[in-house]
């Protein structure tokens, strides 16, 4: 984490997170959680309501106030309740079945336990539920309030994989390397219209009103 950046987890809190984060997306032969930060992600996003909505012009984040302030923090404190509790479970079934904490397992081990909790002990798997977003945050989902720990903490470590890496996560461009994505160099690139995505994820890349009303 960044000098100067809040945080929300304690450091057991985080190491468990991070390990099983590097699970989600694991190091093989391309970069993983681990490397890109993604654990950064949601230390800060937890911390509260200073990193919900970054700034055009990349220049810091957007100061909420009021209504919208309250409805957010109500939003967080429910994720940081879950992950709370989400890191006790980890740990239970851990010292259940292995006689350490979570972040003491080999990695198979850890594997375990997490289908375990992904499955809330029935043994079959869940459908994560993804949404669109009610605003245009970068780490909100309309589902994130229906999801139980363990998706949510699917959904935020793929968003600190991939997510600008001005919200905390996808350290180095990590996540964009390894999709073969080189991004913008910062937010307002993008907000000046200096930067365009279009070359990477269009075919047709020629906007569709071009040439309207021409002529020829």
């Amino acid at each position: 984490m960044m000098p100067g950046h809040m945080t929300f987890f304690d450091p057991h809190q985080r190491e468990t997170v991070a390990a099983a984060m590097a699970r989600i997306i694991p190091t093989d032969e391309t970069p993983g959680a681990a490397e890109a930060g993604a654990v950064d992600f949601v230390d800060r996003y937890l911390s509260g309501i200073g990193y919900i909505y970054a700034l055009p012009d990349g220049s810091g984040f957007e100061s909420l106030t009021g209504k919208r302030a309250d409805a957010w923090m109500k939003r967080v404190r429910a994720a940081q309740e879950k992950y709370v509790a989400g890191v006790a479970d980890l740990d239970t079934i851990s010292t259940s079945r292995y006689e350490t904490e979570f972040v003491h397992l080999t990695e198979d081990q850890q594997d375990d336990v997490l289908r375990e909790i992904e499955s809330g002990g029935t043994g079959e798997e869940r459908q994560i539920a993804y949404g669109g977003p009610v605003e245009p945050a970068l780490q909100k989902t309309s589902a994130e309030n229906d999801l139980g720990f363990f998706e949510l903490m699917v959904v935020h470590t793929r968003q600190g994989f991939y997510s600008d890496p001005i919200y905390g996560g996808n350290r180095d461009r990590i996540g964009w390397g390894v999709i073969g994505f080189p991004g913008p160099s910062s937010l307002a690139e993008v907000h000046s219209g200096r930067y365009s995505s279009l070359e990477w994820f269009a075919d047709e890349r020629e906007h569709p009103g071009a040439g309207v009303g021409d002529d020829r």
